[in-house]
């Protein structure tokens, strides 16, 4: 199973060469400023147990529903574990964060502007049916993200110019660019093939939704569906790649399941009673007190806490801007003095979390403390057109005693209001010249988020704002954030490290109005889009960080984002019918493809 995202693995630069011809670089590996950890014809990854048994099965959890199993475009809810039945060129190694080896691609060939790469793949991939993997799969793969592709998806495949079959195992990829050996890895780590025979026959579109099981290639197939309730997966016997290095010791349960709930607590009810059989846990309260239960007690059930070293995204509250009530800086950080983390802390959160200081938190790409002369050198051409704090000031979010007496930051926060031009009118904050009350509903899919919302949502009430929250389903939800119909959303942005491309779909002006794309609150700022390019344009690793940074702080300064929390470690609980790995890997913190059942002790393939 591999539930390590194999996203991690987008941003990632060519490491050093296997071998040179004729200025043509071929190499087996690709990473981002280190050397591979491990050399051509490696034998597995060291923190795999090869002689793992194969056998028994997981049931797993997500909260939510699903809809759709097409992957590709923006409508229809699909479920996270659809990644176990599909193959990418690359993968990704557990114990690097920055590099990745041959999976259908056997190796990699570039010049030495990197303005293209030919991927060879190895003859024996094979989809499910039979039929071999070709270069016209990815090319018709490619096609149909052009076309029907999810916007953030695309983001991460903009410098793609042309994708060509040149034979039938040669697959070649074109950029936009010169020089630059991001998009040659971000094409390496997430194009996939799309069997072209299989869609464009019994009258299937690869542009619509379906729940029929797609036919892929990867190391399980679709074995059973019910649509918004659970999906089954099936160990493929005969899996082209089960002998590959990348692939040994991992994938060892022969059914893995997917239930669904509406409800965390229910869920939660249902992990208890066995229904499932490995959960990560999301909330402190629960973390703290609600497993002490017979199940921890007697051994059938083990909860750990692991060290997360993964670079985050940052968790917030994200406004609006293109609603006018929050198009201003002045609101906006009024909205974040009536925010009190240090109350939520201590009462709610059971002290277990880290405040978000950065978009980039856990990582050597945020900012922190007075910008360093680096930082500032890069900042200094766009004096006037950024907050002067950006200069001079270490970013902090506004803070309390956690007392819950909050008055001192109320009074700010007033004074904010009136400078935006809101006054107090019957005990409601209204706009001094429409007479209109600021109204606020936060829309979440999570009922669990109400009581970590509510604290805020109060305070903001007691200043005269009409607030509530809004808990819809899954569907509606991402209908709804998709479309940008929301006054403010709790957002945690994925990290792919190190930052790239997916900033201009995060925080890019040409975003903001692209529905699907993650730019939730609007940002439309020239300054934040021409440090995004100086982020992606970055040749080494010390300017890579220290323009980040730059891009952190003036974010920072916008407001845009009430920061909230992370955990820099993993809670996870799991029935003890399955194998502890001796090692796991640094990075992967969730489910690994290595475990096993110990209840299986045949070790066949």
């Amino acid at each position: 199973m591999k539930f390590a995202s194999a996203i991690a693995a987008f941003l990632i630069l060519l490491a050093p060469v296997a071998r040179a011809e004729a200025s043509v670089t071929r190499t087996h590996a690709l990473a981002e400023f280190t050397t591979p950890k491990y050399a051509e014809g490696f034998p597995g990854f060291d923190y795999v147990n090869p002689d793992a048994p194969k056998g028994g099965g997981v049931v797993t959890a997500e909260p939510g529903s699903f809809d759709s199993l097409n992957s590709i475009i923006l409508r229809g809810q699909v479920p996270r574990s659809i990644g176990l039945i599909s193959d990418s060129l690359f993968v990704s190694s557990g114990d690097e964060l920055e590099v990745v080896y041959g999976l259908i691609a056997e190796t990699a060939e570039y010049p030495e502007d990197k303005s293209w790469v030919v991927f060879n793949l190895r003859p024996e991939a094979k989809f499910h049916d039979g039929h071999p993997v070709t270069a016209a799969d990815f090319v018709f793969g490619w096609n149909a993200i052009e076309q029907h592709g999810r916007p953030f998806l695309k983001s991460f495949l903009e410098d793609v110019e042309k994708v060509e079959a040149l034979e039938e195992h040669r697959l070649k990829v074109s950029f936009k660019t010169r020089g630059e050996m991001k998009p040659l890895i971000r094409a390496a780590s997430i194009l996939s093939p799309e069997p072209e025979h299989w869609w464009t026959a019994d009258g299937r579109d690869i542009g619509k939704t379906t729940l029929e099981p797609p036919l892929t290639s990867g190391p399980y197939r679709v074995k059973a569906v019910d649509p918004g309730r659970s999906i089954t997966y099936e160990r493929v016997a005969d899996y082209w790649g089960a002998d590959l290095a990348v692939n040994i010791g991992q994938n060892n349960f022969d059914t893995v399941r997917t239930d669904f709930y509406r409800d965390d607590d229910v869920m939660f009810e249902a992990f208890k009673g066995g229904a499932y059989d490995f959960r990560q846990e999301n909330r402190a309260q629960r973390w703290t007190s609600g497993y002490d239960i017979p199940q921890i007690k007697d051994g059938r059930i083990e909860k750990r806490a692991i060290a997360n070293e993964r670079p985050f995204g940052a968790q917030g509250i994200r406004f609006n801007m293109r609603r006018p009530q929050f198009s201003d800086p002045k609101v906006r950080l009024a909205l974040a003095y009536l925010y009190d983390f240090e109350w939520l802390q201590k009462n709610i959160l059971y002290g277990q979390y880290r405040r978000v200081k950065s978009n980039f938190p856990n990582s050597e790409f945020g900012a922190s403390g007075p910008p360093t002369p680096a930082e500032l050198e890069i900042l200094e051409k766009y004096r006037g057109r950024v907050p002067d704090e950006v200069f001079t000031t270490a970013y902090e979010p506004p803070s309390t005693d956690g007392s819950g007496n909050n008055r001192d930051n109320v009074r700010k926060a007033m004074a904010l209001f009136r400078q935006a031009g809101y006054e107090t009118r019957d005990n409601k904050l209204v706009n001094a010249k429409t007479g209109q009350q600021m109204r606020i509903e936060f829309l979440d899919d999570n009922q669990s988020m109400v009581r970590v919302m509510q604290p805020y949502v109060t305070g903001l009430q007691r200043v005269g704002i009409d607030a509530n929250i809004r808990i819809v389903d899954s569907a509606q939800h991402q209908a709804r954030t998709d479309d940008f119909d929301f006054d403010a959303v709790m957002v945690f942005f994925n990290f792919f490290p190190p930052p790239g491309t997916e900033q201009r779909s995060y925080f890019g002006s040409a975003a903001a109005d692209v529905k699907g794309s993650a730019n939730y609150a609007g940002i439309k700022d020239p300054v934040v889009d021409a440090l995004i390019e100086e982020v992606i344009a970055a040749r080494d690793y010390d300017k890579l960080q220290v323009t980040s940074r730059a891009l952190d702080r003036v974010l920072l300064w916008q407001h845009a984002m009430i920061p909230q929390w992370y955990n820099d470690q993993t809670w996870i609980a799991y029935w003890t019918k399955f194998g502890w790995p001796d090692r796991k890997p640094r990075f992967d913190t969730g489910f690994p493809s290595t475990w096993w059942s110990k209840e299986e002790k045949a070790a066949s393939r």
